[in-house]
């Protein structure tokens, strides 16, 4: 168990080099664009690895619910195009556009973003400073909490700033005598 302070920190994990994410978001783009956005989960199951966030999880299971929805629906439709409807073409086209684009669209947004954003500092841990008690603590038995962090006594204030500060007040007394003399 830890005490006061800030909880020990794991090392930030290295960034990949720019080239190396350039390429993988290169292939993963070029896969969801060659399946017609069937293997589009393959891009979002990398960024909800990458990011770790809900959000990005979420995306991925939409993105296979989507998928499956879609493949039933190429295998409800007829095979030869001549029988096919309408409607059917319709939908089947604005369906595999949609999931391809937004995959794409969003994968390279959050990717870029992910990635873009600053590593948080991991330098030194700062103790916090503590909270003195609620009760009452009889004074012989307190003790003196080593974790505190004392502020540095406030620096004097220049000679010259002190210096300025006399000129100014002389020169606003004599523009009052100055304006009672008129």
């Amino acid at each position: 168990m830890h005490g006061y302070g800030y909880p020990p920190q794991q090392p930030p994990t290295p960034r990949p080099s720019s080239g190396t994410l350039v390429a993988v978001r290169v292939i993963l783009v070029v896969v969801t664009v060659l399946s017609c956005g069937l293997l589009g989960w393959a891009a979002m199951l990398r960024l909800a690895i990458v990011t770790r966030r809900p959000r990005d999880w979420v995306l991925l299971a939409v993105v296979v619910v989507l998928n499956a929805g879609l493949f039933a629906f190429i295998m409800a439709t007829p095979d030869d195009p001549d029988e096919m409807t309408d409607a059917q073409a319709l939908i089947l086209f604005f369906w595999l556009v949609g999931v391809l684009a937004g995959v794409v669209a969003y994968y390279l947004y959050a990717e870029i973003r992910h990635y873009s954003t600053p590593q948080p500092y991991s330098g030194p841990v700062q103790p916090v400073q503590s909270v003195s008690p609620v009760h009452p603590v009889h004074p012989a038995y307190q003790q003196p909490n080593p974790y505190t962090v004392q502020a540095p006594p406030p620096a004097p204030a220049p000679r010259r700033l002190d210096q300025v500060r006399a000129e100014l007040d002389e020169l606003s007394d004599y523009l009052r005598k100055e304006g009672e003399g008129r």
